[in-house]
């Protein structure tokens, strides 16, 4: 193929790993199935998933990352038993790191365009937060307006800190021309975000969610996260206990809330590249950061083999349809009979993504904030 060729000028092979596909991995193990960019570039066609490195930590102010944080991820999710038969999986190696922080960004995002072209989902194991700029810049490369998610304990815009990580989400929010139609960000602790900055994403119609809150309803982040198209997850969202790699703090999301949120991005339609970012292997203990994000890979393989099975939304006979008014609107709510999963029609009849507590408060007449804040978005 001839986009394999162009992509080649800016991957690497995968590292050699502890134990090889020929000896160590049992049979049903990840290691023994996956296809992997060892020496001959591997087949993309009809990969339902493309891993892919990118070691670059010059954003969060690290000259180099000697660690090779995706092979360490790799190295433990390989270990992992496969219950996902039904997907293809291709591992196409690492981005090559730029003689500058601009010269990986360019080659991550030349890699996503062409990726994107050919797989499912492309998952960047990373390497720094702001290599989500090279997630949504590939986006722009295709003039694609999109809705992105971010999973962070902090919110990215700090402009006083010299570290592009510490602030990318000013040049992904603002730019011109930009192609955020929606942003969400799952997650935030307050204690480390001024309340100013909240009422600016609020007054953007951007919809921020507090960690604690999600804990207490982490099934609301579904419909968030299935009308996404980039999903982008800081570790340093997950309470330090269960990934040790993490030092901004503490507390957050438990692994199997992280696990949950990734499940989401698997089961989404739409989500098409996720980055799992921050993590230092050189701070982990135990391997545990590498096996909760190996983990968290897993569940996403879990989403998307489910996913697959959904019906589309123009396949009536496999939906409930109930129809109901709150303040003088009339509209109708869709429940998937495989999945259980629903969606609602705005005004202009477009269906999205919502969860069975909108059907309850439109039932009780009170209007759902998602619907509202969809409509003051103009969607």
């Amino acid at each position: 193929m001839s986009e394999d060729l162009h992509i080649l000028d800016y991957l690497d092979p995968v590292h050699a790993l502890s134990l090889s596909k020929n000896e160590g991995y049992k049979d049903g193990q990840i290691g023994k199935q996956i296809t992997v960019y060892e020496e001959e570039f591997p087949d993309l066609l009809h990969a339902e998933i493309v891993l892919i490195g990118c070691e670059e930590q010059r954003g969060a102010g690290k000259n180099r990352n000697l660690f090779h944080a995706p092979d360490a991820i790799r190295e433990q999710f390989y270990q992992l038993f496969s219950w996902h038969g039904d997907l293809k999986i291709v591992d196409a190696g690492n981005v090559k790191s730029g003689a500058s922080l601009p010269d990986t960004y360019a080659a991550l995002k030349m890699v996503l365009i062409e990726l994107m072209d050919i797989a499912g989902t492309v998952v960047i194991l990373g390497g720094s937060h702001d290599l989500t700029l090279s997630q949504y810049n590939s986006y722009g490369g295709k003039k694609k307006v999109i809705e992105a998610t971010c999973v962070d304990a902090l919110i990215d815009l700090n402009i006083d800190s010299v570290n592009r990580a510490d602030n990318f989400l000013m040049e992904m929010l603002t730019d011109e021309p930009n192609y955020i139609r929606h942003y969400n960000h799952i997650g935030f602790q307050s204690y480390y975000v001024h309340p100013h900055m909240l009422e600016t994403m609020d007054k953007l119609r951007f919809d921020c969610f507090r960690s604690g809150n999600v804990k207490e309803n982490i099934e609301e982040m579904e419909p968030v996260i299935r009308n996404s198209n980039l999903f982008s997850f800081d570790i340093s969202a997950i309470a330090n206990t269960y990934a040790p790699s993490n030092s901004v703090s503490p507390n957050g999301f438990n692994g199997e809330e992280a696990c949950t949120l990734m499940r989401y991005a698997g089961l989404s339609p739409n989500v098409n590249t996720i980055g799992i970012y921050g993590f230092q292997p050189e701070n982990d203990r135990d391997n545990l950061t590498a096996k909760q994000i190996s983990q968290m890979l897993w569940y996403f393989m879990e989403g998307k083999s489910r996913g697959k099975k959904e019906a589309k939304l123009e396949e009536k006979d496999s939906f409930l349809e109930f129809h109901t008014a709150f303040a003088e609107v009339q509209t109708t709510f869709l429940q998937s009979k495989k999945t259980n999963r629903w969606w609602m029609q705005l005004p202009d009849k477009k269906f999205i993504a919502c969860s069975f507590k909108d059907y309850l408060m439109a039932s009780s007449n009170e209007i759902p904030e998602r619907w509202l804040r969809a409509q003051e978005r103009g969607e």
